[in-house]
């Protein structure tokens, strides 16, 4: 009688693939330089369809300019733009800086709310870079799904979804709570080392190669 695959069920993989990233990325350091939940907000609104890489070449400057809400709502939204021009969609960025600086004053006092509902009603911010914010600035439990976790989430067949939405849905059920903030960033960094999203053909990789194989790993 044939054995088993010891990676045949979801609950299997899901378990190996949070105690093989915890191994290789023990600790979780936010890719997005930032100083406060509001300099982060910013950085990750820029890194939407924009590399962290360059997104940490343009806040220096930007930051320097403006680091508070107060401050950016002064600015006008022609010189963000010249700030940040090199990061991607920097015409509807550097709008949604503007304004949702400008809400922050008017709504929140100064301050980056820490609901989602409330994040998520801000120029430019959507449920991923709320997810976040809440994550990373708060410590709220979240799982933030990008493209490339969509994708991976696939890969290693922990979901079939069609959808970042579904994804992170059946990424929440599949790993403890506790784990969230931290397995999100793991995903990243090895999926940026090991795994990327258009080069990895699901088995050249070490967690790919391990759940195509008929025998346990040693």
């Amino acid at each position: 009688m044939a054995q088993a695959h010891p990676f045949s069920t979801r609950a299997a993989r899901a378990a190996y693939v949070d105690r093989r990233l915890a191994e290789l990325y023990p600790a979780t350091p936010v890719p997005l330089d930032h100083r406060d939940p509001f300099t982060l907000l910013v950085a990750v609104l820029l890194s939407a369809q924009c590399t962290d890489k360059r997104v940490n070449l343009v806040t220096p400057a930007l930051f320097a300019r403006a680091d508070t809400p107060a401050k950016m709502a002064t600015v006008p939204v022609e010189e963000i733009l010249g700030l940040i021009r090199t990061c991607g969609l920097a015409p509807s960025k550097a709008k949604a800086i503007a304004g949702l600086s400008r809400l922050l004053l008017e709504k929140h006092g100064g301050h980056v709310p820490r609901t989602f509902a409330e994040l998520e009603a801000l120029p430019g911010v959507g449920h991923k870079t709320a997810s976040v914010v809440m994550a990373q600035a708060f410590g709220v439990p979240a799982f933030p799904v990008d493209t490339h976790i969509h994708r991976l989430a696939k890969r290693w067949r922990l979901s079939a979804a069609k959808n970042v939405v579904q994804t992170e849905r059946d990424l929440k059920a599949l790993f403890p709570e506790a784990h969230w903030n931290q397995l999100h960033l793991r995903i990243i960094f090895y999926g940026r080392e090991h795994c990327a999203a258009r080069g990895c053909n699901g088995h050249t990789c070490e967690i790919c190669g391990t759940f195509s194989r008929r025998k346990n790993p040693v």
